[in-house]
């Protein structure tokens, strides 16, 4: 048997592999195409398999497909929809700026997969039936944004919140060493430090979710360039409606289908969302890497969970490789929302141009953030052993409580006591019962560090000024 058939398309005849479930125009663009060897996020074809199952079935209903086609159409399609034949896809994301080899690609795979003996379907007139690449590609990244974000992304980020908060739970009575400028500062409690990350990725949750809103406006059935020719009417909101239920979630016809195909900074905005999460992870597991290190020449607040060998010629070193892995996933997700910033202003007139790309990225950052988080949450958060006679320790060396007797003695005279008790490596606490005139019991009370983390002024009875 031959290695390869003959397909054609409107520029001429060409080979295709015998077995390759593609036609002609797929092919010129794997020829065309040699870039990377990095295909399309699956995602985003499962996503496209959606967007033309509903676009099939609405057209069958509309009365523009007769049945046999419609539902043949809508079977393949929800096959690409559920990732089956996936290796019928490979093309290179470096394509044509509009993803049309990638939508002709599930065109031909449709139409390929729909036809049988006594049934023709054409990938053009039947599967691309009302619809044009420069619609169906702006809307599938859509779709497929608010997939990953609703399916991976949240509740992976829902599930680290989690475990940071019940990890906080335990920890309100365990005083610490605050910093500010990587220096000894006032006191906080681990219950307050591990809320505070909690906080920063509440914020980071709130921001996606107000940015999906937007997303959610599809500009399908505005075809070429947004005036919705060769489309019915009613196609754009009942192919909506259509993805609504079968993916159990919600769009919407954008108002303004020319703003939808030739602009995307809906997808910009949310992927400065994913941009500003990779920013709170980047602080969060810094701030466990500090705490972490040592354990004897640093500050070895926590232990972190040992999970591999840290050196090949040290033997005993254990590193901090789960915060290493989520650093970089974010530097590179920090980096993807530039291109991505790019991408989105590399519209003209009425169309963009850096389509694949901005696609790729969004559902990659999506992706790798919610891996690292779901890592962070189970590999580290969850076993962290808190060494709380360290953290005493240092606790009980700080000069810097000394600032709770500011209101009392003045800021000269707890200075003066800072720089004593920092001098001799005392506690400030005796430092100041020798130089600042107060009782010592009143001095406790000043200086209780659990006291302190609570704010306020703790003053008692004021005495030398």
């Amino acid at each position: 048997m031959s290695e390869f058939r003959l397909e054609h398309d409107s520029m001429g005849t060409l080979q295709v592999p015998a077995n390759a479930l593609w036609g002609a125009q797929t092919q010129r663009a794997v020829d065309n195409f040699p870039v990377s060897g990095l295909r399309m996020h699956p995602a985003f074809i499962r996503a496209l398999g959606a967007v033309k199952a509903s676009a099939a079935e609405v057209n069958t209903a509309l009365g523009l497909l007769d049945a046999a086609r419609g539902e043949a159409i809508v079977r393949a399609a929800e096959a690409l929809a559920a990732g089956q034949y996936a290796d019928a896809f490979p093309l290179d994301r470096f394509q044509t700026g509009s993803g049309t080899s990638t939508n002709m690609n599930a065109n031909e795979v449709i139409a390929h997969l729909a036809s049988r003996a006594a049934l023709a379907v054409h990938p053009n007139d039947h599967v691309n039936l009302g619809q044009s690449s420069n619609d169906v590609i702006p809307s599938t990244m859509r779709v497929a944004a608010q997939q990953m974000m609703a399916r991976e992304l949240l509740p992976a980020l829902q599930y680290l919140r989690t475990q940071i908060a019940g990890r906080a739970e335990g920890l309100g009575q365990v005083v610490k060493t605050g910093r500010t400028h990587l220096m000894d500062a006032m006191p906080l409690t681990l219950a307050q430090e591990f809320s505070a990350w909690e906080a920063q990725l509440a914020s980071a949750q709130s921001r996606i979710q107000d940015s999906m809103q937007r997303v959610a406006r599809l500009p399908i059935g505005g075809t070429a360039i947004g005036s919705g020719i060769n489309a019915h009417p009613e196609f754009a909101e009942r192919v909506c409606q259509t993805l609504s239920q079968r993916l159990d979630a919600h769009f919407v016809a954008s108002n303004d289908k020319f703003e939808g195909i030739a602009a995307q900074d809906d997808l910009v905005e949310l992927s400065g969302q994913l941009s500003a999460l990779a920013v709170a992870l980047t602080k969060i597991a810094n701030d466990l890497r500090w705490m972490n290190s040592g354990p004897l020449a640093g500050l070895g607040e926590v232990e972190l969970p040992a999970l591999q060998p840290g050196s090949s010629i040290m033997p005993g070193k254990v590193n901090p490789v789960i915060c290493e892995s989520l650093l970089m996933v974010c530097a590179q997700v920090i980096g993807l929302h530039i291109a991505n910033t790019v991408a989105g202003a590399s519209g003209n007139f009425q169309l963009n141009v850096m389509l694949p790309l901005l696609a790729n990225n969004l559902l990659d950052a999506g992706q790798w953030l919610a891996n690292g988080m779901r890592l962070l949450a189970d590999k580290v958060i969850v076993g962290l052993r808190v060494r709380e006679d360290v953290i005493a320790g240092a606790l009980a060396r700080n000069p810097i409580l000394v600032t709770a007797l500011n209101p009392v003695i003045g800021y000269e005279k707890a200075a003066a006591i800072a720089k004593r008790a920092y001098a001799e490596g005392r506690p400030v606490l005796d430092v100041a019962i020798e130089d600042s005139g107060l009782e010592r019991e009143q001095l406790e009370r000043l200086l209780d560090p659990l006291l302190l983390t609570r704010g306020g002024i703790h003053t008692g009875s004021s005495a030398g000024g």
